[in-house]
């Protein structure tokens, strides 16, 4: 039985379309799993509300944008991993925007465009705090002379996502992009507020800033969204009962609840963090004792709760314990489940309407 995404349709596309109105030039982001969704359902989406370009995390993602299931994405398609000679995925289709970061790459870039029509399509980044990708200031100045065989889309500026205003960055970059001189005035941006947004181009009204967005977007009204898992199995136990792959013992007497969805769908699996704030850290202390007592919260609700792993997910399936006083669930019933839709892929996804 499935772990499943249930989307209420016509209240999520609501949200799809009062994003875009409220960003102009909007490129909507469709990296990684799709946000949950998949490639080819935000490539579908991202047609029906009219938009002229998304971006993608890899070059091994273009093509299933390219070719979604319902008809391609008719626009272009911006892949967001910097372009390197060694990309052997790497087309030079008229629809991929490449990004470059480094002088030699825009130079190897510039050496595969044959004439002036089939020139390779590109936005120059600028170096940001995030310190990832990109050129320095003089680098971008550099770049303007190296753009003959090459079709200069525009500048990319990737920003974190801390809290706090960018104003002050964006307008020191943006010093940069204007002193390079480059044949576009395009800036492609994220990470911005709208209000941000609106006093960036009220600055520099002669440059056209394209906002990418991905959670926002996808993610920003969650109360669309409800993931539900299928209870496979349930179990009595008695205190000192012993269950599961590493034969553990049960606590104390209740019940070992078998549900849907394990590692192969991301449950479970979490990217480090080292915790922004002091209370972020100490929450991540106490966790960590809980993890070396055995006792790790999942995030699957049964009976008003979050009930903890009986120990750490299957593949395909976890095992939960219930203490004895709650209401056990049946088989075949679904539960609530709290995932980071970023790392999760589900069994299915029933979208109403």
């Amino acid at each position: 039985m499935p772990l499943s995404l249930y989307v209420d349709g016509p209240r999520w596309r609501a949200h799809l379309e009062s994003v875009r109105s409220a960003h102009p030039g909007i490129v909507p982001v469709l990296k990684g799993n799709g946000y949950g969704f998949g490639l080819p359902r935000l490539a579908q989406e991202a047609t029906r509300i009219g938009v002229d370009t998304v971006a993608v995390g890899m070059y091994s993602e273009v093509a299933t944008v390219a070719a979604a299931s319902g008809g391609p994405f008719p626009g272009s398609i911006m892949v967001l991993s910097p372009w390197r000679p060694f990309e052997r995925r790497a087309g030079l289709e008229r629809q991929v925007i490449h990004t470059v970061g480094r002088l030699e790459d825009l130079r190897a870039l510039s050496e595969l465009g044959a004439t002036e029509h089939d020139r390779p399509r590109v936005v120059l980044e600028r170096m940001t705090s995030m310190r990832r990708h990109g050129l320095s200031a003089r680098e971008l100045r550099e770049a303007a002379t190296h753009v003959d065989r090459v079709a200069v889309e525009g500048v990319a500026i990737h920003l974190p996502i801390s809290k706090g205003s960018h104003l002050t960055e964006v307008n020191r970059l943006m010093t940069d992009v204007v002193a390079a001189g480059l044949p576009s005035r395009r800036v492609y941006i994220s990470h911005l507020t709208g209000s941000e947004l609106a006093t960036l181009r009220g600055s520099y009204p002669d440059y056209e800033f394209r906002p990418r967005v991905g959670t926002e977007l996808w993610l920003g009204d969650r109360s669309a969204l409800d993931v539900r898992a299928t209870v496979l199995d349930v179990h009595p136990v008695e205190r000192g009962d012993v269950f599961g792959y590493r034969s553990r013992t049960a606590p104390a007497a209740g019940s070992i609840v078998v549900v849907s969805g394990g590692t192969a769908h991301g449950v479970g699996l979490e990217s480090p963090t080292g915790g922004a704030t002091l209370k972020d850290r100490a929450a991540r202390i106490a966790k960590g004792g809980l993890d070396a007592a055995g006792f790790v919260r999942s995030p699957y609700t049964i009976d008003g709760k979050l009930r903890l792993f009986a120990e750490p997910p299957h593949m395909q399936a976890s095992m939960l314990f219930l203490s004895h006083g709650a209401q056990v669930p049946e088989v075949g019933d679904e539960v609530s489940v709290r995932v980071r839709f970023t790392a999760t892929t589900f069994d299915e996804t029933v979208v109403s309407g």
